[in-house]
């Protein structure tokens, strides 16, 4: 990886994906440039200037010089958050994607001695029946340990779940008013790696992975469309006490849908620790008097592995990272 020079003539650097060169070796007429995507993540726009001595020709020559990245051929590397165009210029606030938190099942995890911030997902059935005997369960799910899935059986007491939200996130536009067609996410790209585990429903019915590239990162398209316990509108959700409407969920504005969807660990992780050796770390057992320990509870010896799943909105292209932990009782 490096940086081109832009401060002379503009350079267009463009290079085949992993897939794209395979596909054109192979020779047989496969290989079609049908897409291409453009992205900005090098770019500061705060460096855009309107105070410069030289006046407006100049406020945004920083930027216009910005050395720029070299393309990748690396697609699980490249271009994190990618461009789009709307023609319509109307428009004071784009649509973002935002992870639910009003309920306790899709809260990451948080303050504890096996991660913070992540969710946790137990790899096997071992760890989860651990997890659940009480008093002192490793990740016992109730309020007070939220963000926990079952990777083993994901209908499956503990059984969070992972949820995210999509619309305008402000309070100057009434949640009242209807999201423009145009902005709203009727379908969404997940992925993950496929060598820690799938997408599944909160059923717990897999869902189809779209493909596999050659970096092990497994591709799920589900839209609204076709995939509905995957993808629904977000509803208005009356409080007793009220005659409004108050929203579960935590966009304040005008909103779009939700995706809601659960982890199955995959086979590698539920009967062997090869990947958690490989990819992973190990936590020491901590008792109930140990800062580690969580909310209290034993917390035994365990392997774990950090990943990260991606979701990208396939109308916006607007790409939200998730970070995910899973733990493995040794």
């Amino acid at each position: 990886m490096g940086f081109l020079d832009n401060s002379g003539d503009i350079i267009l650097d463009a290079v085949l994906t992993d897939t794209g060169r395979y596909r054109l070796a192979k020779g047989d007429g496969s290989f079609k440039i049908v897409k291409f995507a453009l992205g900005d993540d090098e770019i500061n726009y705060g460096t855009y200037n309107k105070n410069h001595p030289s006046g407006s020709a100049y406020y945004d020559l920083q930027i216009m010089q910005t050395p720029v990245l070299e393309a990748f051929t690396n697609n699980a590397s490249s271009m994190k958050t990618k461009l789009i165009s709307l023609p319509r210029t109307n428009l004071l606030y784009l649509p973002i994607l935002k992870i639910d938190h009003t309920s306790d099942d899709n809260l990451p995890f948080v303050n504890s001695g096996l991660t913070t911030g992540s969710y946790v997902v137990l790899a096997d059935e071992i760890s989860t029946q651990f997890t659940t005997n009480s008093p002192g369960g490793m990740l016992s799910k109730n309020v007070n340990n939220p963000g926990v899935l079952n990777g083993a059986d994901p209908p499956s007491p503990p059984m969070g779940y992972i949820s995210i939200h999509q619309g305008l996130d402000t309070t100057e536009i009434s949640p009242s008013f209807n999201l423009d067609s145009d902005l709203v996410e009727t379908g969404y790209i997940i992925q993950i790696d496929n060598r820690l585990g799938a997408i599944a429903s909160r059923k717990g019915n897999t869902a189809a992975v779209s493909f596999i590239d050659d970096d092990n990162i497994a591709t799920y398209y589900v839209s609204i469309n076709t995939d509905p316990q995957y993808v629904t509108d977000i509803a208005l959700k009356p409080p007793a006490s009220t005659n409004s409407d108050t929203p579960d969920t935590p966009i304040r504005g005008p909103r779009g849908t939700k995706l809601q969807f659960a982890i199955q660990s995959s086979v590698e992780l539920q009967t062997s620790t090869y990947l958690f050796e490989t990819l992973g770390g190990t936590l020491a057992a901590a008792d109930s008097s140990d800062g580690a320990a969580i909310r209290g509870s034993a917390c035994p010896a365990s392997r774990f592995i950090d990943t990260i799943i991606k979701v990208t909105g396939q109308t916006t292209g607007y790409r939200i990272d998730i970070p995910v932990r899973f733990v493995k009782k040794q």
